[in-house]
């Protein structure tokens, strides 16, 4: 069985709610629990072309769009998007069909959605013999996944019926969104948009902190001319091989095949995890918490020419890395024109990005002038680093809420107690020097970085559920359909393990779509009169609740509060037949 710190959390609040029961209940016996175990598997993913494909007919004065959706994949309906690439076409309102209603986590609400198949039908007015259109759709994977909007292009020969469809925009017309023809923009005005937007990117909140304790490195330990001039050349190299790293990163992922944009290393919640660690212990060392040294944590702190020279290398790699998501409005033009052109334009593109990013150090670095203007070393200077330290920890919250985003609350709940774990290491590290003292330190830090990586790497299976409501539960009982219904909330300890270890299950599952089960869900983790009546109903004051009723107009079975794989199963085949 795969052990997690959340998992044993879990499972101690399960026996003590076993414990306590009222019915003797066989609880999840060791063969169950390998069995689950070995049941969960990670999913592995087409490309987004290989999830959804398109035809286009030509009819009349209309297109009849046909996309075919791959198995387990679905598209939104409100995220086509159809735009005319010449100015001589217009577009009509297009026409859809009837899609399912699906429960989007990350849109938090109801959304139509369209499995298997979907049509869209395009009427035009055009005066000429071809039509170029710009589409654009966007969908999702059952397992978790979710695709960027993804853009094609269509050439139509109207006269022919012939039609050419692209994931690149046509070479007369590379008009990347919202940015106009910037194909059509000199080479030396995008480079120049491109240091604007790089120096812009000092003022992001996540960016300055790094770079106010940069600069005050300078006050502190360069004393002489050549010191700064080093020391900014390779801050500047550490920028600038940053920027051009990242550009070849996203050539080479967009030449396999890969749908990315600017800012995709924060599309990796391990990364992003990461950062939130690297940040949060920066926190500490600026509060006055812990001693980190020379580190790349010190951004310059250390005055040994060395480690100082790394450290300012490695202090503008992780600006950079931090600063790429938060686009200013100069680098729109310059993106859309990097990405449009050949590999070694691209990469002269995002090189200026990151030389705009290091211009103001290499200012300060290179004029004497302005280093004379910084303010002289004093007390002032460790109550500012101090300060800093709070702008810092708002940035680990910030990527603790983009992890929360990509994932679930449960990693986010597993990235705070492995922060938690963390200062309890560094406590320990610090109390004293004796070797079973280090030995528990060194045994908490190791859990502090295992926790939200098995948060991460377990399945999060869950049938396709209902929201609860009376009027949907008569609805579906008019139609002789079984139901399960599961009335839970997010603060139940036993609810969270049953859904794990039981409704998680791919035979419950399985079973449960084979079979036309409709599982319906009531949240009560806030409160809800009409889950409070359901449950007074079947003299219950609180959850879990398991509710399964039959096929036909039978009563509803009351499942045990503490569920295994094996007696759910069992509940539904009684239930269907």
């Amino acid at each position: 069985m795969k052990i997690t710190i959340r998992n044993l959390l879990l499972s101690l609040a399960l026996m003590c709610a076993w414990i306590t029961a009222t019915a003797e209940i066989d609880f999840l016996s060791k063969a169950d629990q390998n069995s689950w175990a070995a049941e969960l598997a990670s999913p592995e993913f087409v490309p987004v072309e290989k999830a959804y494909s398109v035809d286009v007919v030509v009819e009349d004065k209309r297109l009849l769009l046909n996309w075919t959706i791959r198995d387990g994949y679905y598209l939104y309906r409100d995220r086509f998007k159809f735009g005319s690439v010449d100015s001589n076409a217009v577009l009509a309102a297009p026409q859809f069909g009837n899609g399912l209603f699906k429960w989007d986590e990350y849109f938090e609400k109801e959304l139509e959605v369209y499995y298997q198949q979907t049509s869209v039908v395009l009427p035009f007015t055009t005066d000429a013999t071809r039509l170029n259109l710009k589409i654009e759709s966007q969908g999702c994977a059952d397992a978790g996944l979710c695709y960027p909007p993804y853009k094609q292009w269509l050439d139509i020969d109207l006269i022919n019926g012939i039609v050419e469809i692209s994931n690149q925009p046509p070479a007369t017309n590379k008009q990347p969104d919202n940015v106009g023809d910037t194909a059509s923009l000199p080479l030396a005005l995008v480079l120049l948009f491109a240091l604007a937007g790089g120096m812009i990117l000092n003022l992001m909140p996540c960016v300055f902190p790094i770079l106010s304790i940069k600069v005050l490195s300078f006050t502190m330990n360069h004393k002489t001319d050549r010191s700064r001039h080093i020391h900014g050349l390779v801050y500047t190299a550490g920028v600038i091989s940053s920027f051009v790293a990242i550009a070849i990163a996203m050539l080479t992922l967009r030449a396999a095949g890969e749908s990315i944009g600017w800012g995709f290393q924060l599309q990796s919640p391990l990364f992003v995890i990461f950062l939130i660690y690297l940040f949060f212990i920066m926190g500490l060392g600026l509060s006055g918490y812990l001693e980190i040294g020379s580190s790349l944590m010190s951004v310059g702190q250390n005055n040994q020419n060395e480690e100082g020279l790394r450290s300012s290398f490695m202090t503008g790699v992780l600006a950079t890395t931090v600063a790429s998501p938060c686009t200013a409005p100069f680098m729109g033009p310059a993106l859309g024109f990097a990405i449009s052109q050949s590999s070694s334009i691209a990469v002269l593109v995002f090189a200026f990005l990151g030389l705009g990013m290091a211009l103001p150090f290499i200012l300060l670095a290179w004029i004497p002038g302005l280093t004379k203007r910084l303010p002289k070393p004093g007390p002032w200077m460790d109550v500012f680093k101090q300060f800093l330290a709070f702008p810092i920890y708002m940035t680990a919250v910030w990527l603790l809420w983009v992890a929360g985003r990509q994932t679930s609350i449960d990693v986010a709940a597993a990235v705070i107690i492995g922060l938690i774990l963390l200062v309890m290491a560094l406590w320990m590290w610090k109390l004293n020097s004796k070797p079973v003292t280090r030995l528990i330190a060194a045994a908490l830090f190791v859990a502090a970085l295992a926790v939200p990586v098995a948060a991460i790497s377990e399945s999060n299976l869950e049938p396709e559920f209902l929201t609860y409501s009376p009027e949907l539960l008569a609805e579906l009982r008019d139609d002789n359909q079984p139901v399960f219904i599961n009335l839970t909330a997010d603060w139940c300890i036993t609810c969270l393990v049953n859904e794990r270890v039981a409704l998680s299950s791919e035979k419950v599952i399985g079973l449960m779509g084979a079979n036309g089960i409709s599982y319906l869900k009531g949240d009560w983790t806030n409160s809800d009169p009409q889950i409070t009546e359901l449950l007074g109903r079947f003299n219950r004051s609180g959850v879990p609740l398991y509710l399964l009723y039959p096929r036909g107009q039978g009563e509803a079975v009351i499942l045990p509060q503490i569920l295994t794989e094996s007696m759910v199963i069992d509940a539904l085949n009684q239930a269907i037949n």
